[in-house]
């Protein structure tokens, strides 16, 4: 990863506000308006059983992955994004595996994730760690895009 640095974000840090603020930037310039947590997004991360983590590269937010794990037994990647022109460093790849040995430390036997079968880069990625294609869900997004509903099972050991 190009001089990034993983950081989780808790309730209590200082620069909260700020992080929040380039993680919405970023959630508008990523996502359509209707896929967007953008308005809603301090209320999201102060949900209990969610987490997030950032890359900081210099004090800017170039990137982030939001999850939560309902239960005991899974978790659900609700969001990874990198800034356009951060992508293909590795930012997406750090952020991933640092996000799946967290659900890990809590003992999920499952993650899973809803992604868009035309971002590719994406789609490739979560398949590099080992998510499964489980279902097409047409109309997913919007009555025009779809989604894959990907998982990664953990041995139950």
């Amino acid at each position: 990863m190009s001089s990034g640095v993983i950081v989780e974000l808790h309730r209590n840090a200082t620069n909260w506000g700020k992080v929040v603020d380039d993680i919405v930037k970023l959630e508008r310039k990523i996502f359509p308006k209707h896929e967007s947590l953008a308005r809603s997004f301090d209320e999201e991360l102060r949900k209990n059983n969610s987490g997030l983590l950032y890359v900081d590269v210099d004090g800017e937010v170039v990137g982030y992955i939001m999850y939560s794990w309902p239960s005991s037994l899974c978790a659900s990647v609700t969001k990874l994004a990198v800034k356009e022109n951060c992508r293909r460093q590795g930012h997406g790849e750090e952020l991933l595996k640092a996000a799946i040995k967290k659900c890990r430390t809590r003992n999920v036997h499952r993650i899973s994730l809803h992604v868009d079968p035309l971002r590719t880069p994406a789609v490739i990625l979560y398949k590099k760690f080992g998510f499964q294609v489980d279902n097409l869900i047409e109309g997913y997004y919007s009555s025009d895009r779809n989604a894959y509903r990907m998982y990664l099972d953990f041995d139950a050991n």
